[in-house]
């Protein structure tokens, strides 16, 4: 193979990450993919988008996240225990049998806003709920072509839709999520509800927030433009079009009622920044 051919197999990641949480679901640990890898489980009727050096990003319970760690050394990952000491409460790192960087955000994940997936880590057995993985790039300031591609999957891939009753029965189903999982392969199988993207969950954290509120509707925003100038970023004969849920998501941020701390921090407006600018930690 030359340097100008694509990447191989071997450079992809996510066979390597769905061994790892098929076996963790099997054990009965709680250890959800979230990225881009969460975006391709979702997402995997349409083209996956690779590139050489990808890392595997995980989420764990700070329940579990002792359990969590336990596992992934047995499962031959190393991890850097100074980090894991220091930080082990927010993010622990490990590295991979095959020698790529595993990243464990516990509780919430930090970056240009706080996202905590604790109230919806049981919806599926093998990624975050499909709304977190979105809200976790909608929530970037500076959207770059990456994330506005996996932004547009998902939106083209999944219904917009309530929870309701259909999150208790995946919490459920999520307790035995080994049998949900496919490992080595791209789809979770049928355990749980069918994926949506809960449009309750998003309304309600925007309508709490307004800083949240300010970057998720300005991604969205964002999207027309993007798709115009790379309609390759577009998913091909999605099952929803995608440009029309990003409208129906915008409608619903700018309806939702608003409380007082919302309405104060909107008086301020972008005279204060609202977002965190998150840097390369370390390890």
């Amino acid at each position: 193979m030359t340097s100008q051919q694509p990447a191989a197999p071997v450079d992809d990641p996510l066979p390597e990450a769905m061994t790892l949480a098929g076996a963790a679901a099997e054990a009965g640990l709680g250890l959800k993919l979230l990225g881009g890898l969460a975006v391709r489980v979702i997402c995997p009727d349409f083209p996956p988008r690779l590139r050489r050096d990808q890392d595997i990003d995980f989420a764990c319970l700070s329940r579990g996240r002792k359990d969590v760690a336990a596992f992934l050394e047995r499962s031959g990952c190393q991890p850097d225990r100074r980090f894991n000491n220091l930080n082990g409460d927010r993010q622990m790192y490990f590295v991979a049998p095959s020698g790529r960087p595993i990243d464990v955000m516990v509780d919430r994940l930090s970056m240009c806003h706080v996202l905590d997936f604790r109230g919806t880590f049981g919806v599926r057995p093998l990624t975050l709920d499909a709304m977190d993985v979105l809200l976790s790039k909608l929530q970037i300031v500076e959207l770059n072509e990456k994330d506005a591609r996996d932004i547009l999957q998902l939106l083209g891939a999944l219904p917009l839709g309530q929870a309701g009753g259909g999150r208790e029965r995946g919490r459920h189903a999520a307790a035995g999520a080994g049998a949900g999982g496919e490992p080595g392969g791209p789809r979770e199988g049928s355990s749980g509800p069918a994926p949506q993207l809960d449009t309750d969950r998003f309304s309600k954290l925007l309508a709490a927030d307004w800083g949240w509120w300010r970057t998720v509707t300005g991604s969205l925003a964002k999207l027309p433009g993007l798709a115009a100038e790379h309609p390759e970023l577009l998913p091909p004969q999605p099952p929803f079009d995608p440009l029309a849920q990003s409208r129906q998501l915008l409608e619903i941020a700018n309806s939702a009622p608003k409380g007082v701390k919302w309405k104060l921090r909107a008086n301020v407006g972008d005279r204060v920044r609202w977002y965190e600018l998150p840097e390369e930690v370390g390890h």
